[in-house]
């Protein structure tokens, strides 16, 4: 924050609080947090990360889950910017990174639109993060030159994906959000030629003590999603058999 926005009448900071690890957030995510006079956060925020708030800090609950929104997005939206008109130091948390599919960018928006002083202050994402501690490294020479994060909310039919292109046996496939539509990622990809026995893993709470990786092929992965909980990130590609070689985490 410049010494120019902190004599405006309200600040907003978007903080990624990383996967779920709290030794995980940024020295900049850490100081945010401590100096917020309004925290709103999301479902993922771990308690650890919330509890190095300020105890009289304002704590607004916005969190989401699968096919339940606890408050619109707009209203997130409109209350960022309310509590900034009343002067406040406003820190919005979430989980990842609030610029991957974190809607980051729309609340910034609606910000800019308001006049309201913000700043970004990114965080580990759950694909750098989660796959770090599942020992899976996102590319490696001998597997991946190339990785591609996709959101697993999909349209109806996949309409929205070309699936010929993500059907490679050379890069990673990151899929966030993704355990409901796990029998049309499978399906997808099988039918665009991906082998049956590509490997796939689904990581569970990553980077965080009950931390679950589920192991299989591409043929596995409708079953494998059935037997996990959400958070959780599919990866689908070569790197995920490294798992068993690579875990240290668990170990």
């Amino acid at each position: 924050m410049t010494d120019k926005q902190m004599t405006q009448s309200g600040f907003v900071s978007l903080v990624g609080a990383g996967p779920g690890d709290p030794e995980l957030l940024t020295m900049k995510a850490y100081k945010a947090i401590q100096k917020a006079e309004v925290l709103v956060y999301d479902r993922l925020v771990s308690k650890d990360i919330l509890a190095l708030a300020s105890e009289d800090a304002e704590r607004l609950y916005v969190g989401k889950k699968l096919d339940h929104h606890c408050v619109p997005q707009d209203q997130i939206n409109d209350l960022l910017v309310d509590k900034a008109r009343e002067g406040k130091f406003v820190v919005r948390l979430k989980g990842g990174d609030s610029f991957i599919f974190g809607r980051g960018g729309e609340e910034c928006e609606t910000l800019a639109e308001n006049d309201i002083a913000f700043e970004v202050v990114p965080g580990i994402t759950a694909a750098a993060g989660a796959t770090a501690y599942a020992g899976i490294p996102l590319t490696h020479r001998d597997h991946a030159q190339s990785v591609q994060f996709i959101t697993g909310h999909l349209k109806k039919d996949g309409e929205d994906i070309d699936w010929q292109s993500l059907a490679q046996h050379n890069h990673t496939l990151v899929f966030y959000m993704g355990l409901k539509e796990s029998p049309n990622i499978q399906k997808n990809l099988q039918d665009n030629g991906m082998s049956d026995e590509m490997p796939v893993a689904i990581i569970e709470n990553g980077t965080r003590k009950e931390q679950k990786v589920f192991r299989g092929g591409l043929k596995d992965l409708a079953n494998l999603a059935s037997q996990a909980q959400s958070p959780a990130l599919i990866v689908v590609g070569s790197v995920a058999q490294l798992h068993e070689k690579l875990d240290w985490f668990n170990k």
